[in-house]
C-alpha cells in the first residue's frame, strides 16, 4: 500500500510531537527543536518525568515529576520533597510552579505522579497517582487540592506495581484508566464513581498482560492501547469493542519492546513510546508504520 500523505513533524517548546497532514508529498520530516528542563531535583529541574499534558486554557505545560525514594538498607525510604509533584512551565519553557506534595495515602498529596490530562469540561488536571493506588484532580490555575477518587489493584506475585496508568476522558466525559496490574481498564464517571471495567488477562483480542498508556480518538471515540508486555497496541471503539491490533516484539520498524506512552493527534495519527526500543515510532491511524525517531542515549 502506498501513501500519499505527507506527514510534517514540528517540536513545540515542550517536546510535544505534532503532526499534520498535507496533500500530495511523501517526505516525512522529523526534527530536534528544544527541549525544557534539566535533570535534578530543585525547582523546575526533573527526574523520571512520566506524564507530560498541554493547557488550552494559557499553553502552559505540566509535567508530571518522580518519585522520591532510597530504598537501601536503613535508608530514609519515601522522600516526600524530592519530586512528587506536577511542575508548571510556560510555552517557551520557563519554570512557574509546582502542584501537589508528597504524601503516602489517600487524599491531598501524590505518591509518584504519572499519566496527566485536563478534564475538556471543568478544565481541572488529573493526575494518575500511582503508589496512592488513586486519581488526584487539581485546579491548575491555583493548585488547590480539589478531590481524589478511584482504587486499583496491588501487586500480586511475580507481578510488576503500577497502580493506575494511562487516562484519557472519552467523548462522555468519562475517564478512562489502565489498572496496570489488574490487567483492565476502568471507567469513571464526572462523579468519580466506577461505571464499569473491561479487559482481563491474556492474549486474545481484548486482553491485556500490563496494559499501560490509553488514547482516546476525540474524531471518532475509538480507544488505543498500550499492551505493554504483549508488545502491541490494541485499539477499540468507543463501545470498547474490538477493532484491531499492530505490532510484535521486536526491534525492527512496526515492532515493540515493552511500548508504554501513546497519543493519537488530531488526524487520528498513532505516536508511540517504544519504551525498551527507546524510540518513538508513529503509524497511520489504521495501524500501518510511517516513521520513528530519537536515538538512545550513549552513556559516557
Amino acid at each position: 500500500m502506498k501513501f500519499v500523505t505527507k506527514l510534517s513533524l514540528t517540536l513545540a517548546s515542550a517536546g510535544f510531537v505534532v503532526l499534520a497532514a498535507a496533500a500530495e508529498a511523501q517526505a516525512i520530516n522529523l526534527t530536534y527543536e528544544n527541549s525544557i528542563g534539566e535533570p535534578g531535583f530543585g525547582p523546575g529541574q526533573l527526574f523520571v518525568p512520566q506524564g507530560v499534558a498541554q493547557s488550552n486554557a494559557d499553553g502552559n505545560i505540566y509535567v508530571s515529576n518522580g518519585r522520591g525514594n532510597d530504598p537501601s538498607p536503613g535508608g530514609a525510604g519515601f522522600l516526600p520533597n524530592v519530586g512528587n509533584r506536577v511542575d508548571v512551565f510556560s510555552p517557551d519553557g520557563e519554570y512557574l510552579r509546582a502542584i501537589g506534595t508528597g504524601v503516602q495515602g489517600k487524599g491531598a498529596g501524590i505518591d509518584e505522579p504519572g499519566d496527566l490530562k485536563f478534564d475538556p469540561i471543568s478544565g481541572n488536571l488529573y493526575v494518575a497517582d500511582v503508589f496512592n493506588s488513586e486519581i488526584d484532580v487539581y485546579n491548575p490555575s491555583t493548585g488547590d487540592f480539589v478531590t481524589s477518587f478511584g482504587s486499583f489493584s496491588g501487586q500480586g506475585p511475580g507481578d510488576i506495581f503500577f497502580g493506575p496508568g494511562g487516562i484519557d476522558f472519552d467523548q462522555q466525559g468519562n475517564l478512562h484508566v489502565t489498572d496496570f496490574s489488574a490487567d483492565e481498564i476502568k471507567v469513571y464517571g464526572r462523579d468519580g464513581s466506577l461505571v464499569k471495567t473491561y479487559g482481563s488477562l491474556g492474549t486474545e483480542p481484548g486482553q491485556f498482560d500490563g496494559p499501560a498508556g490509553l488514547a482516546i480518538s476525540q474524531n471518532t471515540g475509538n480507544i488505543y492501547i498500550n499492551d505493554q508486555f504483549n508488545n502491541r497496541i490494541q485499539v477499540l471503539d468507543s463501545e470498547q469493542n474490538f477493532l484491531y491490533a499492530f505490532g510484535t516484539e521486536g526491534t525492527e520498524p512496526g515492532q515493540f519492546n515493552e511500548p508504554i506512552g501513546i497519543d493519537v493527534d488530531e488526524n487520528d495519527n498513532i505516536i508511540v513510546a517504544d519504551s525498551q526500543n527507546s524510540r518513538v515510532q508513529v503509524f497511520v491511524k489504521v495501524g500501518y508504520f510511517l516513521t520513528v525517531f530519537v536515538e538512545p542515549v550513549v552513556n559516557p
